[in-house]
């Protein structure tokens, strides 16, 4: 089976520090796969390149056995290719709806210029609520996005992302800065995604690591030094020293 997504030869600097270094990870269809590790390992430069944020100083990634290495992003999102990010990144003084509008338009290959022409256009909007029901903000519709809370915050980027109709996603700390119940919510939003979409989920919550990854990979200084099953992971003498080790201390 052709993997989703496949990296290979992944190397990145910035002037005399390596923030990635021979870098492979394929993803199958359907799977989860965790990315995890300490503060400073390279994993959101990693995001960086594979959203096209970044290029690589070398490697190569492909999106369903097609090169996209050199490809902007939003080429990338045309793609199937789609991420979010570990800080707010929504319109606050638009609505809930207008946001996932919005980003139903950016993944539109039609040159329909910026907000004017997407208030003209039902069918966006209807995209747009079809995603609020799936990620359990519906009556959140018409709330000015300043007005909600950080939890439904980061539910509305995945949202977004989902929007885009993308069939690969990178979450960049989705959990991060949550409560026990707002991370609950996107555990279980992600959840019912796996299997309908390639999820790549760079996580420090170890708990929804283990509770959501199919497979969870490990990178340490710009390297990955372990990839395997939850278990495999959690049992492993190299990650534990390098890692969970250092989460349990």
């Amino acid at each position: 089976m052709t993997p989703a997504l496949r990296v290979a030869g992944m190397s990145k600097r910035f002037g005399g520090v390596v923030a990635l270094d021979d870098v492979a990870l394929a993803l199958e269809p359907g799977e989860l796969h965790a990315l995890i590790g300490p503060n400073g390992a390279g994993k959101t430069t990693f995001v960086q390149l594979l959203s096209g944020a970044e290029q690589p100083d070398a490697g190569m990634i492909e999106l369903d056995g097609r090169a996209v290495t050199r490809l902007p992003m939003h080429r990338r999102v045309r793609r199937g290719l789609a991420r979010s990010y570990q800080t707010s990144s929504v319109f606050a003084n638009f609505t809930v709806l207008e946001n996932v509008a919005l980003a139903v338009q950016a993944a539109d290959a039609a040159p329909l210029g910026f907000w004017k022409p997407v208030a003209c256009q039902e069918a966006l909007f209807q995209a747009a609520r079809d995603r609020l029901n799936e990620i359990g903000l519906a009556e959140r519709a018409d709330i000015v996005v300043a007005g909600l809370a950080h939890g439904e915050r980061r539910l509305l980027e995945l949202g977004m992302a989902m929007a885009t109709g993308a069939r690969i996603l990178l979450l960049d700390e989705p959990m991060a800065g949550l409560g026990p119940e707002e991370s609950a919510r996107v555990v279980a939003l992600l959840a019912g995604l796996k299997r309908r979409l390639t999820i790549l989920l760079v996580e420090h919550d170890m708990d929804a690591v283990f509770a959501l990854a199919d497979r969870i990979s490990t990178l340490v200084q710009g390297r990955i030094i372990a990839t395997g099953l939850p278990d495999e992971i959690r049992r492993d003498p190299e990650v534990r020293r390098a890692y969970l080790g250092e989460a349990d201390a």
